[in-house]
């Protein structure tokens, strides 16, 4: 499931499970309009933000159109606010938030979904080793000629490594990747009968597979739900306050006992989509951020609508994206082929 060094949706574990350690075109051009609805709704949420200390904007840019906080008034009612504002977020307020924030992204992405190019489980589970380090866009340019030369796991238990190596050296790391395949790949042979399983426990116990890659082979390929947490995940749900957890095992712990499981796959795909167009790591784009009067860091990134929508990748920013076959009901263009631009 990027232009940052990050696969979207997973990444490799044993002996790449280090990289799994971290998980809009322009803004007056959203690829989905909001409804009447959504626009109250993020508008009635600005005081709510003031109040339970998240700074939002007086004006936001970005695909839906949200009203900021009501100007100050009298000096009684700004230190009225001034002492809210000092109070801390509950953690039911926090709940209710971020809640919010889920909603509010489904409708600004509701056509989020996994970033690699896959046909079956066991494309998907390739695919996700192989995004570590490097962007979903190259592994969905490196795929086809990995899987015409080896279209089963049999195919590729049997690969000559040399050979694999050159097939998948554009995603970087290809001699540990290559380990990594041939081992997933044998054990899906050997102890599981050509197929890859459907449970989390079996999973993890191939090579280079951790957990954030086993959410998202059983989120996408097996509709069993999971929160996939790459470094876009994390990033976002600690600036959202959600949690100040490092570890992605305790983010994914303390982000699933806010949601309920029906949310968890979805979720992922929210996060990750608007942390790769919108709240970027070093840049965030504040001033078209869709879900500015309701995020605590508001104001760490660029604030004037115009320049932040500079900043909007993908097809919040009128650019390809990152799947060479992306679903039909993707708004934007889809990715060139390797070699072709």
């Amino acid at each position: 499931m990027s232009s940052s060094k990050s696969g979207s949706s997973g990444a490799t574990g044993k002996p790449a499970e280090a990289a799994e350690a971290g998980a809009p075109r322009r803004a007056t051009a959203a690829p989905r309009k909001a409804s009447a609805t959504r626009t109250s709704a993020a508008g009635t949420t600005a005081a709510e933000a003031s109040a339970t200390g998240a700074k939002a904007p007086a004006r936001t840019g970005g695909p839906a159109k949200t009203r900021g906080p009501a100007k100050s008034g009298s000096p009684a009612k700004t230190s009225s606010r001034a002492k809210a504002a000092a109070k801390p977020e509950s953690h039911l307020a926090m709940v209710r938030r971020a809640r919010r924030i889920n909603r509010e992204l489904a409708e600004v992405y509701p056509y989020a979904h996994p970033e690699l190019d896959f046909r079956n489980p066991f494309e998907l589970l390739c695919a996700t080793v192989l995004s570590a380090q490097t962007t979903d866009l190259r592994v969905n340019q490196t795929t086809p000629a990995l899987f015409a030369a080896y279209p089963t796991p049999e195919d590729m238990a049997a690969a000559v490594p040399e050979e694999m190596e050159e097939l998948i050296r554009p995603t970087g790391f290809f001699r540990a990747k290559t380990k990594s395949l041939l081992g997933l790949s044998a054990a899906l042979r050997d102890e599981f009968g050509g197929e890859v399983p459907g449970r989390l426990d079996d999973l993890v116990k191939l090579p280079g597979v951790g957990r954030k890659t086993a959410n998202v082979v059983l989120g996408n390929a097996f509709g069993v739900p999971g929160i996939t947490v790459d470094t876009h995940f994390g990033r976002l749900v600690r600036r959202w306050k959600w949690t100040d957890e490092e570890d992605p095992v305790k983010v994914e712990a303390v982000v699933a006992d806010i949601f309920p499981k029906s949310e968890w796959t979805m979720l992922s795909h929210r996060v990750i989509f608007h942390g790769r167009r919108v709240c970027h790591a070093r840049k965030p784009a504040c001033g078209a951020c869709p879900i500015a009067p309701l995020c605590p860091s508001y104001g760490e990134g660029e604030t004037d609508p115009e320049k932040a929508g500079k900043l909007l990748k993908y097809e919040m920013g009128g650019q390809p994206g990152q799947r060479l076959s992306p679903p039909a009901d993707y708004p934007g263009k889809p990715a060139p082929a390797l070699g072709a631009g």
